[in-house]
């Protein structure tokens, strides 16, 4: 690899965005595709599947035969609410290789206790969020029913552009929780980015099984084109 290639690709990975090197097998020649400029890239629908799925390989291509190397940031598992969904979704979160982290200023909610093994950070959204380095690699739920908490976080949330953003309601929790969010200046299109009601329409009903119906969400969201994760 040239030094000019692996510096930018330093230089993207240290940045937490996602990059592919493209080789051409034949000729051995290599370029840097951003993430920024796959779309314009003319192995964009090839690129794209490889930066979704997160996984190098060989492609034969109209260009000819060739080598995608990608590199993806890890994703976060960023939980507002230790509550008894959480308990479920986290370790099963870090099963999938997910970096979770739970806030909840309650402290009587987020002890070691309650989930071992588990970044938890009692505090509230505005002191805890900053620090985690929210981006678009993040997966955000709100769990906690608590617009002090969760109102805040999701404004965050929707600031830093995560691939996914989730919140625990009913649809009049959640008619209630749009008005809030547009009276505090959010547009309607940030506000339709939000996932709710939370998780897969799976007849969830245990605090499991919701938290099940979530990380399927994610899932689909993290590795599916945009249009099918919207269907599923």
């Amino acid at each position: 690899m040239k030094l000019d290639i692996l510096h930018a690709l330093n230089a993207e990975r240290a940045a937490r965005r996602a990059v592919a090197v493209v080789t051409d097998v034949t000729s051995g020649e290599q370029r840097l595709v951003k993430s920024a400029a796959v779309a314009r890239d003319p192995l964009k629908d090839v690129i794209e599947k490889h930066l979704r799925m997160a996984k190098s390989g060989m492609e034969e291509t109209a260009q000819g035969r060739v080598f995608l190397t990608v590199h993806v940031p890890s994703p976060q598992l960023v939980i507002t609410g230790a509550v008894h969904i959480s308990q479920t979704l986290a370790p099963v979160g870090q099963l999938l290789g997910y970096d979770v982290t739970i806030v909840d200023p309650r402290t009587a909610f987020a002890s070691v206790e309650r989930f071992p093994d588990v970044k938890v950070i009692a505090e509230w959204p505005d002191v805890a969020l900053p620090p985690l380095n929210v981006d678009h690699y993040t997966a955000f739920v709100a769990l906690t029913h608590d617009p002090k908490i969760d109102d805040p976080a999701l404004k965050h949330a929707l600031a830093r552009d995560c691939f996914y953003i989730g919140a625990l309601g009913s649809k009049k929790t959640h008619a209630k929780r749009v008005q809030r969010l547009k009276e505090a200046g959010l547009s309607d299109a940030d506000i339709a980015r939000i996932h709710a009601p939370i998780g897969l329409a799976i007849g969830a009903v245990s605090p499991a099984e919701i938290a099940i119906s979530i990380i399927a969400e994610i899932t689909a969201r993290l590795r599916m084109k945009s249009e099918k994760a919207e269907a599923a």
